[in-house]
């Protein structure tokens, strides 16, 4: 069986995309597909910021190729666990679940750390040393992500 995971930020052009990659290059596709998408529809079919895209590519990722899209109702459904960037979008996400068994699939990604930092910040208004903390951060979740799923399965 296939482990589907959503990451969510709000636009779905800086942090999401950075998750999606990230965690895709940890796992292995057979076994966990992941996609992104953002709470908020203002960036759909955009690609991802070229300062997200800028600090992939730093580390060896292609982001470059992904598509902004909206997070909807059915996302709750279809995927198995979802990863919110921050407490705002948690509650955006939690907010179209339709009973307790799709909140229960509802997570703060750096919850998944030992980081001691809940959110994950935005990045988009701040310069290039935000979106190198924001993968540092996010890269960081992943790995604890990737682990835990490699050994559920």
């Amino acid at each position: 069986m296939v482990t589907k995971v959503l990451m969510v930020c709000l636009g779905n052009i800086c942090r999401s995309p950075l998750a999606e990659g990230l965690l895709q290059s940890k796992v292995d596709p057979q076994k966990v597909w992941v996609d992104s998408a953002g709470t908020a529809g203002y960036h759909v079919g955009n690609r991802p910021d070229e300062r997200s895209v800028a600090v992939a590519q730093k580390y060896g990722l292609d982001i470059g190729y992904q598509r902004s899209r909206k997070l909807n109702a059915k996302d709750l459904e279809t995927f198995d666990i979802i990863y919110a960037m921050d407490k705002s979008n948690y509650s955006d996400i939690v907010a179209l679940a339709k009973n307790e068994a799709e909140i229960k699939k509802v997570g703060l990604l750096l919850e998944e750390t030992e980081l001691g930092v809940k959110e994950v910040p935005d990045p988009y208004y701040g310069g290039e040393d935000g979106f190198e903390q924001v993968y540092r951060f996010i890269d960081q979740a992943c790995e604890a992500i990737a682990q835990r799923l490699q050994n559920d399965q």
